[in-house]
């Protein structure tokens, strides 16, 4: 006895592992697809930050420079005092920003991980 009744179809093999090559090629066109998006956007992100970081280096200094050089007979240590100040509070606020973006962010190839999750629920 098989415990199947007759006349109900018989799972076959072969269907079941078709089943699941498809599933698994379809997991994982959907994970190529996501890395490659992912690889794209790092890259991005990547190269603005930097062009952004040497921008606002160029700007800073010319604009610490001129500040220093407009106090530098009367108010000389309190401009220098008051610069690194100002630049120790940015520095605070943007790595505030940074842990809080950090924390979150979604985590990558979320939609193929919710993809795997439905087909682990449709498998007996």
């Amino acid at each position: 006895m098989t415990g199947i009744p007759d006349g109900l179809p018989r799972p076959s093999i072969k269907k079941l592992g078709r089943a699941v090559a498809g599933l698994l090629e379809g997991h994982l066109q959907l994970f190529g697809i996501e890395l490659q998006e992912e690889k794209s956007h790092a890259l991005q992100v990547l190269v603005l930050t930097g062009l952004c970081l040497v921008l606002t280096l160029l700007v800073l200094t010319g604009l610490s420079a001129a500040l220093i050089v407009y106090f530098w007979d009367s108010h000389r240590m309190m401009a220098i005092l008051g610069i690194c100040s100002f630049y120790l509070c940015a520095l605070l606020v943007t790595l505030g920003r940074l842990v809080r973006q950090l924390r979150h962010n979604p985590p990558p190839f979320q939609a193929t991980l919710e993809e795997l999750a439905r087909s682990r629920e449709l498998l007996p």
